[in-house]
C-alpha cells in the first residue's frame, strides 16, 4: 500500500489527543536536549538535519495533487519550513565545526 492509501485508511485521532502527543514530545525533547553534552551537539545537529529531510519527503507527498487545496498549502508551507531548517542546520553545523579547528603553528602550512 502506498503512504497515501495508508493515511486514508488510518483512524483519525481527535484534536486533543494530537495536542497531548505534541506537548508530550515537546517536553521530552526539551529534557533530552538539555542533558546532551556540549561536545555532542554537532552530531545531534546532523541527526536533526536527517530527520528534517524525512519531513521534507512527507511534506512533498502531502503537497501533491491528491489532497484538497488547504492541505496542499499546508504541505507547501511544511516543505519551505523543513528546507529552511535543513539549510540553517548545515550552516550552524559548519560554524560549530570551525570552532574545533586549531590555528596552525608558526612554520606550519594551513590545515585542511
Amino acid at each position: 500500500m502506498t503512504p497515501i492509501v495508508l493515511a486514508e485508511a488510518a483512524p483519525q485521532a481527535d484534536l486533543w489527543s494530537q495536542i497531548f502527543v505534541f506537548m508530550l514530545a515537546s517536553f521530552i525533547g526539551l529534557g533530552v536536549i538539555r542533558r546532551v553534552s556540549r561536545l555532542l551537539h554537532t552530531p545531534l545537529m546532523s541527526l536533526t538535519n536527517a530527520i528534517s529531510a524525512i519531513a521534507v519527503v512527507g511534506a512533498i507527498l502531502v503537497a501533491g495533487p491528491d489532497y484538497p487545496i488547504g492541505t496542499r498549502v499546508l504541505g507547501a508551507i511544511a516543505v519551505f519550513a523543513s528546507v529552511t531548517n535543513i539549510v540553517s542546520g548545515f550552516l550552524i553545523t559548519e560554524r560549530m565545526l570551525k570552532m574545533f579547528k586549531t590555528a596552525p603553528r608558526p612554520g606550519e602550512g594551513p590545515r585542511p
